[in-house]
């Protein structure tokens, strides 16, 4: 399985309650000395012109010259260098998904920023902007965003409503699903999911397998470890039975050790890697 990194994605912003800008990195270095049968690969960044497929353009050109905050609510450099990075990666890793069957994005910080805001650790939506990409390049005329992130993807309908896309199924679980006591519809409704991609099936799949929806997350709740496992067997096994692509990445996730490093987010989406290599990588990888 290709995995889209390059230090060039992390950002450091010292102290703050998102770990989103340098989770890349420890995530990789976990994927490296985990022996999954992936291969890293050094992401294209994208163009302003690319980003702007998703937002105003003036938009992109306040946020990538500093003038307006970001989605941490700062204007650092280190976090606009990564931005064309980061949403490089996503559409590197759908991109690849088209030909491989899967690919990862080791990417958070997406899905809460619009047409022409940033919010809630999110600069600009990589998710719409890889979308609108292959869409409007005539790669594929369906995506389908399945957001498992804890959170509502209020950021990417704000952006397929401006666009009026009708080629573009979102389906956000932070809508519907907030507590431990939806775990069960949770799981339910992503099962549904196969019978309805099998009759309006997507060209692609772009799957946000965040990792705050784990029960002891401080911005999450909802699902247990092994929950979370099965959540992503539904996702995978899904995709890999309809035939269709499916590129993933990070999304949220936000516990900390008692050192306040990340290992136990970190676990999470190694469970995610490795499960997505189970169903689509065979003897001789992807």
């Amino acid at each position: 399985m290709k995995v889209y990194y390059s230090e060039l994605m992390v950002a450091d912003i010292g102290r703050h309650t998102s770990p989103s800008s340098i989770k890349p990195g420890y995530v990789a270095e976990a994927l490296r000395a985990s022996g999954l049968p992936i291969r890293f690969v050094e992401p294209d960044p994208v163009s302003a012109e690319e980003i702007a497929l998703a937002h105003s353009p003036t938009f992109v050109s306040q946020i990538l010259s500093g003038e307006i905050c970001n989605g941490f609510g700062n204007q650092s450099a280190d976090v606009i260098r990564s931005l064309p990075f980061t949403s490089g990666s996503m559409l590197c890793a759908a991109q690849a998904a088209l030909q491989d069957g899967v690919a990862c994005s080791l990417t958070s910080g997406f899905h809460h920023a619009g047409y022409s805001h940033a919010a809630g650790f999110c600069t600009f939506n990589g998710l719409m902007v890889t979308a609108r990409y292959l869409l409007t390049k005539g790669y594929v005329k369906h995506v389908a965003i399945i957001d498992c992130d804890q959170h509502y993807g209020d950021g990417t309908e704000n952006i397929i409503k401006h666009f009026g896309h009708t080629d573009i199924t979102h389906i956000s679980f932070g809508k519907w699903y907030h507590t431990a006591k939806d775990a069960g519809a949770y799981l339910n409704r992503l099962r549904k999911m196969e019978s309805e991609f099998t009759d309006n099936r997507p060209d692609i799949i772009l799957y946000q397998a965040g990792a705050d929806v784990h029960v002891n997350d401080p911005l999450g709740g909802v699902l247990t470890t092994e929950q979370m496992r099965e959540r992503d067997e539904i996702v995978f096994s899904m995709a890999k039975r309809l035939g269709i692509p499916i590129a993933w990445n990070l999304a949220g996730g936000y516990q900390r050790d008692p050192d306040n490093g990340i290992s136990t987010v970190v676990a999470l989406h190694m469970n995610t890697a490795e499960i997505a290599c189970s169903i689509f990588v065979d003897g001789n990888g992807l």
